[in-house]
Formats: C-alpha cells, sequence, structure tokens
C-alpha cells in the first residue's frame, strides 16, 4: 500500500480517536502546499458550514485591497455606528459615535477577532454591512471560492452565511501572496488597539507549534472550533484548514498532526504558483447620450496691457533687489506711454499690481526647499508626500532600514505600523533614497516617541536609529 494511502488512514484513525465532532458542527479539512496550492490531504473539504470568525479573513483581505486602491487609509478615522457597538464578544468594546484610525480596528479584528472592529471595517469601507457583504461575496468568487456565500463582515452565525475548509485555504493563500507586508500581523501574541493590550486568540497554538505563523480562528456554537493555520520549515510552506472542532485543545491538536502530514507529504522544492489578483470583469463603457454636434473654439486669452505687465515686471525686479541689497530699480519705457514717464512714480495701477506682488517674492527657506524636494516623484514614478515638521516639538524621527527597492523599504513601514508600536500612531512614514539604498523612516515625532519606539523595535530584534530635528 503506498505510504500516502497509509498516513491518511493513520491520520483518519488518530481524529476519530481524538473524539467525534460535536453535534451542531461537521468535521472538515483540508491540507495544502502553500507554495503551488496542491492539495496533500482532505476531508469534506467542500461541504457548506459556518466559518465563524474565519469569515474577518475576507473582511482584512477587502480592507487591504481597498487600501491599495486609495479608497481609505490606515490612518483614516473611523466613526463607530450603534450597530457595529452593539455587536456580541468577542469585541474590542467600541462606543457609538467613537472614532478609531482604521489601523487599530484591523488589530482588533486580526489578534482579538473583534466583531465591533470587524463590522465598523465593512461600514467604513462599503458604507453598510449590507453592501460590504455584497463586496465579499463579489471578492470570494473572483478568488476561486466557489462555494461560499457571505451575510456579514464577523462571521456571527446567520442563514446562508457559509463557506468551506477548501474555500477557506483558498482565502489564506491569497492573504499570503496579495498581501504579504501585512501577514505578520497575525502571527503577532498581543498588541494595542484603541489603547488596550489585547492577545491573539490563536497564541496557544503559535506557542506550541514549530514553524506556525498564522492565520485566523474562529468558533460559535453552531460552527464549533474553525482554524486556518499556517507554517513553515526549511523550504516548506504548509497552510491548513479546519472546521467543526470541540475544543480549543482538540482543534490544536488535529491542526498540528494536519501540518505534520502535510510537511511530510509537500516536496521539499517546488516552483512557486501564487494565486493570481482578483478579476471583477470589465468595466461597462461610458455611454454618451448623443452625438457631439459641434466643437466651437476655446476662449481667447485675456490681453494684459502694457501698464500692468510693465507694474508686473518692475515689483520682480524690486523683489529682486531687496534681496541683492542693490537700488531698486524704476520703472523703463512703456510701449504706447510717452517717454517722459521713464524715472518717474509709476502710475496708480502699476503700483497696485506691484504691492500685490512683491510681498510673494521673498526668499524660500532652506527647510522649505527640501521638503518641496520630498515631495517630487520618486524615481519610479510614485510621489512621497511625507515630510517631517519641526515645528511643536515632532522634528524627531526613526530610521528603521535600508534597501534595495522602495517597496521593501515600503513594505517594512507598513508592517510595522501595524504592528504592536502604539508610539508610531500618528508618525509620517517616509521614503529617502540615499546613496543607491532606499531608507525606510518614521517621522513627525517628539524625541520621546522616538526614542521609545526605538527601544521597542530593538527588543523585537528590529534595527532602528533616531533622527534629529535635522533628519
Amino acid at each position: 500500500m503506498p505510504r500516502q494511502v497509509l498516513s491518511g488512514f493513520f491520520l483518519a484513525i488518530a481524529l476519530a480517536w481524538a473524539g467525534a465532532p460535536a453535534t451542531a458542527a461537521k468535521y472538515a479539512a483540508i491540507v495544502m502546499d502553500m507554495r503551488n496550492g496542491q492539495v496533500l490531504y482532505s476531508k469534506n473539504a467542500d461541504e457548506r458550514l459556518y466559518p465563524a470568525s474565519l469569515t474577518k479573513m475576507m473582511t482584512l483581505y477587502i480592507a487591504f485591497e481597498a487600501i491599495k486602491n486609495g479608497e481609505i487609509t490606515l490612518d483614516t478615522k473611523v466613526s463607530i455606528s450603534r450597530n457595529a457597538a452593539s455587536e456580541p464578544p468577542s469585541r474590542l468594546g467600541l462606543h457609538a459615535g467613537q472614532k478609531v484610525a482604521l489601523r487599530q480596528l484591523i488589530r482588533a479584528a486580526a489578534i482579538k477577532s473583534a466583531n465591533d472592529a470587524a463590522t465598523a471595517i465593512g461600514e467604513a469601507i462599503a458604507g453598510s454591512e449590507q453592501a460590504f457583504a455584497r463586496r465579499m461575496n463579489k471578492t470570494a468568487r473572483a478568488l476561486g471560492m466557489t462555494r461560499t456565500t457571505f451575510r456579514n463582515a464577523n462571521g456571527l452565525t446567520l442563514a446562508g452565511h457559509l463557506s468551506t475548509a477548501r474555500d477557506m485555504a483558498i482565502l489564506g493563500r491569497a492573504l499570503y501572496f496579495h498581501y504579504r507586508q501585512y501577514y505578520g500581523l497575525f502571527s503577532r501574541r498581543s498588541v494595542v488597539a484603541a489603547g488596550k493590550t489585547i492577545r491573539n486568540t490563536n497564541r496557544k497554538f503559535l506557542a506550541a507549534y514549530r514553524g506556525a505563523d498564522g492565520i485566523k480562528t474562529g468558533y460559535t456554537q453552531a460552527a464549533g472550533f474553525n482554524l486556518v493555520a499556517s507554517a513553515r520549515r526549511g523550504s516548506k510552506r504548509i497552510i491548513a484548514a479546519e472546521f467543526g472542532g470541540r475544543s480549543v485543545s482538540q482543534r490544536n491538536s488535529k491542526m498540528a498532526r494536519l501540518l505534520d502530514l502535510g510537511f511530510r507529504r509537500a516536496a521539499p522544492r517546488v516552483r512557486v504558483v501564487p494565486p493570481p489578483l482578483p478579476v471583477y470583469g470589465p468595466r461597462k463603457p461610458v455611454l454618451v447620450a448623443s452625438a457631439v454636434s459641434s466643437s466651437p473654439r476655446p476662449m481667447a486669452r485675456p490681453r494684459v496691457s502694457p501698464v500692468e505687465t510693465a507694474g508686473m515686471k518692475l515689483a520682480i525686479n524690486k523683489a529682486v533687489s531687496r534681496v541683492a541689497g542693490a537700488p531698486a530699480p524704476t520703472a523703463g519705457p512703456v510701449a504706447g506711454q510717452p517717454a517722459a514717464a521713464v524715472g518717474q512714480p509709476a502710475p496708480v495701477a502699476v503700483r497696485r499690481v506691484a504691492r500685490a506682488v512683491a510681498p510673494t517674492l521673498r526668499p524660500v527657506p532652506r527647510e522649505q526647499l527640501q521638503e518641496a524636494q520630498e515631495q517630487m516623484p520618486g524615481d519610479d514614478g510614485q510621489r512621497v508626500v511625507m515630510r517631517m515638521s519641526t515645528s511643536g516639538g515632532r522634528g524627531w524621527g526613526i530610521r528603521i532600514g535600508a534597501y534595495p527597492t522602495r517597496m521593501d523599504a515600503e513594505k517594512v513601514l507598513l508592517r510595522t505600523a501595524l504592528e504592536d508600536l502604539s508610539s508610531l500612531d500618528g508618525a509620517l512614514r517616509k521614503v529617502v533614497l540615499r546613496k543607491g539604498r532606499y531608507q525606510a523612516q518614521f517621522v513627525g515625532l517628539t524625541e520621546g516617541r522616538a526614542k521609545r519606539a526605538c527601544s521597542r523595535l530593538r527588543v523585537w530584534r528590529q534595527n532602528c536609529e533616531i533622527l534629529g530635528p535635522t533628519g
């Protein structure tokens, strides 16, 4: 008998020996090679069951997608609705009318599995939880999740809110490959969100299984104890999903056996095949109500009189002379005006223009020029609009490394911003090209916050250098 068949046979015996699943939740599981999506083991993998808080993986996927598309930012302040604030546990404890940055809600949904945070994310992106559920289903279809239907953003039990172990494994792979810059969040044991330190609902498995680095737990009475987990050992990376566990300890024990099976069956080296990005179909053409009947000429540019032209030139020359310390010039001859006007006071209209223009022609301070340069498009065409302000004592910053590409630096900044660093809330992310390397910086901090941020980063073995007000 082939080794793989024997392994599956003994695994089935072991899972059955651990106890039958709760009567309200049928057990289902699947194991995939994360690198190419190959299925290494499955049991009831296409059975439609309640996903519980595994749903929040899709909520977070869409949140990351919306950030990438420019629909919302990590720093957007989300106003908490009564609907979100009234969600049952697990919850962060948000209050109606409270304003919370999106990054805080993402942390709470990913780590604490907070239902109120997940609902608030959906409402902030789509306007309502119902509209967000429609977007979730559209994204699920685009990702190839053919047997999933979402009804809400948090996974609380609703009729028709169903998914499968296979579909959740597909979603887990999509999160890993499409938004890897955020994936490290799922392995954090604890984070700070909305001023509260919260602990990962998956911390026991993360601590117990070697190589585990995510991804999401789920539980309701109807669903049982669900888990999607990923782990890496050497060149192999495995992802598995299971539905219908009877307890946390039993679920974790089964998941460990599933991942062990995956590592045994996976080939040491395979070609990595990332899942394709979701395609939402071609855009509808814009219909024109009627054909264009005429194309009028553009209006002529208004003429500037010789007197106004002379006034502007005089104002510019005076401003330049003040800067250089030279005597202010007088008005020269103006076309259409008598030569006797040379050296005489300018007409009233000219003086009025000069007074309006001259105050704007002051020397530009060096730091303003530097800020303007930092806002120019980079070598890859992306615009960096992050600058270090020296007002209010917030001219300090930190540098967390230099990287070969701008994308590498931006990924590190995004990942760090999402992690347990309350001292970085409100800081600006900045990428600076120096000596052929892209430096990742957080700026706009006070001296104390910069020092605290570096101290905490160094505890996590992250390089960090404090930048003074001069940068």
